[in-house]
């Protein structure tokens, strides 16, 4: 990875001879003598002279003192602006250029290819002085042909993406592509991956988003290696990977493969290779859960955990299913009640999403939440064991995965349901957020949009927060078998 910080060179300009300078230097001169030659015949002639030597004294001085400021003055002036000048006397020793104080600026992400040959990036970079852009970070990936520049721009808001667009253009950049960014933009490429980094090392579930806020906006599917039945799936991956113009594939080291796509913008060798080395990463550390839990008291008094789940609770998961009723479980899975055990290593995987768990104080799992990465989208899924509803189980979950959504920096999540499920969409109500409701094929989905920033729930883990149910505390992991 490169990250480069601009310097700006300074200009000199050679300054045009004055000769109405000189002729008023010349003149200073002449009257200078002239005054020192009366002065010298009047104390030679006169009872006077010590005196007049003081007063000649003086005014030499102040003539002295006149000239050296006139010429300071003249000296520094800046010099006058040049026909098709776009200087206002605003700039800055680093930096391509800065917008004066109180404009309005905006940030752009900006991807271009430029021919790999002297002067081609200078081009670029004068195209885009000339519009007062400020270059915050550039970052190069070399390729066969040419080099794709990435760039983080603040740019006057009037500046416009297509007029930005063209002069990129017209100063030798191709396959432009531009997009808005945020303040999560300015933090530099090398601490943004050890980041990431660390955040797949502490939980697995992290991988796909990883992935995602790395290559930017793209489509991350992870494919198991058998279907639901146990058979073989089709997709599969070399060790190495694939890397096909907008598309590249992974090997899923819990097994099965992760296809990435992105296709307004080819993936460069760079990319590719950082990619795998996150994916190399989550390979080398195995299966990982984050091991923290809340205890939560019950109205009647009874005291639950609620903790992170994975595939380890499967069995647990399973003995919850069958004391679900029929009707709980078609409100799930909306297909035939037979095939629900099926979803459930699928859903565990921590490569598919968070799943959190609610367990008694004998270790009884009687909740299952779901957080699940679909595509560019993310679901919420719940199910709460019959003898356990209406007991408010159902909203603290939904809360904490919506938190989850936001803390991955989520626009939307969406839930599948019915329309009879009068528990699911109450506890969706509840969440305080903009919903939107379809009908799809005989379903209901009920979407609740995150990207105001005003609107986002908090993470019922801060301090502070108040849970939904009435009490709670946290402990470490392993300690629920005390209770």
């Amino acid at each position: 990875m490169t990250d480069v910080t601009h310097t700006k060179s300074a200009k000199s300009a050679r300054r045009p001879h004055h000769w109405r300078r000189d002729l008023v230097e010349l003149a200073a001169l002449f009257t200078a003598v002239a005054v020192a030659d009366a002065i010298a015949n009047t104390i030679a002639h006169g009872p006077d002279g010590r005196y007049l030597l003081v007063a000649s004294a003086v005014a030499l001085s102040a003539t002295v003192a006149f000239h050296t400021w006139w010429a300071r003055r003249h000296s520094h002036a800046p010099p006058p602006p040049t026909p098709g000048s776009t200087d206002t006397g605003v700039g800055s020793d680093t930096g391509t250029d800065v917008t004066a104080p109180g404009s309005d600026t905006a940030l752009w992400r900006m991807r271009t290819t430029v021919q790999d040959r002297p002067g081609s990036l200078a081009a670029l970079c004068g195209a885009l002085t000339r519009h007062r852009v400020d270059i915050l970070t550039l970052q190069t990936h070399p390729l066969p042909e040419g080099t794709v520049d990435e760039f983080l721009l603040r740019a006057p808001t009037a500046l416009q993406a297509k007029q930005l667009s063209r002069e990129v253009s017209a100063a030798g950049g191709r396959d432009t592509w531009l997009e808005r960014a945020d303040a999560h933009d300015l933090v530099d490429g090398p601490t943004r991956v050890l980041g990431l980094a660390t955040r797949t090392a502490l939980d697995a579930a992290e991988l796909p988003l990883a992935l995602r806020q790395l290559l930017g906006r793209c489509t991350i599917h992870s494919r198991p290696a058998t279907t639901l039945t146990g058979r073989p799936s089709a997709e599969s991956a070399p060790v190495e990977g694939v890397l096909e113009g907008p598309m590249m594939k992974l090997r899923d080291p819990s097994g099965g493969t992760i296809t990435i796509e992105r296709p307004y913008l080819p993936f460069t060798p760079t990319e590719f290779a950082r990619a795998r080395a996150l994916v190399e990463l989550d390979a080398r550390l195995g299966p990982r859960i984050p091991r923290s839990q809340d205890v939560l008291t019950l109205p009647e008094g009874n005291e639950i955990t609620v903790r992170r789940a994975g595939p380890a609770d499967l069995e647990a998961a399973r003995a919850m299913h069958e004391r679900c009723t029929d009707r709980t479980l078609s409100l799930r899975y909306h297909g035939p009640v037979g095939d629900a055990g099926r979803y459930l290593s699928h859903l565990l995987s921590p490569r598919f999403g968070r799943t959190l768990a609610v367990q008694t104080a004998s270790g009884r799992l009687v909740a299952l939440g779901h957080l699940l990465w679909d595509g560019d989208e993310t679901e919420v899924a719940l199910l709460v064991e019959d003898a356990w509803q209406r007991r408010g189980i159902g909203s603290e979950l939904l809360g904490r995965l919506v938190a989850l959504a936001v803390e991955a920096r989520c626009e939307s999540v969406y839930a599948v349901t019915q329309s009879s499920n009068t528990g699911m969409v109450a506890a969706m109500r509840g969440l305080g957020l903009p919903l939107d409701y379809q009908i799809e094929e005989g379903t209901l989905v009920v979407t609740a949009r995150l990207d105001a920033p005003s609107e986002r729930p908090r993470s019922p883990l801060d301090l502070g927060e108040p849970s939904a149910l009435p009490g709670r505390r946290t402990e470490p992991y392993g300690q629920a078998d005390r209770h």
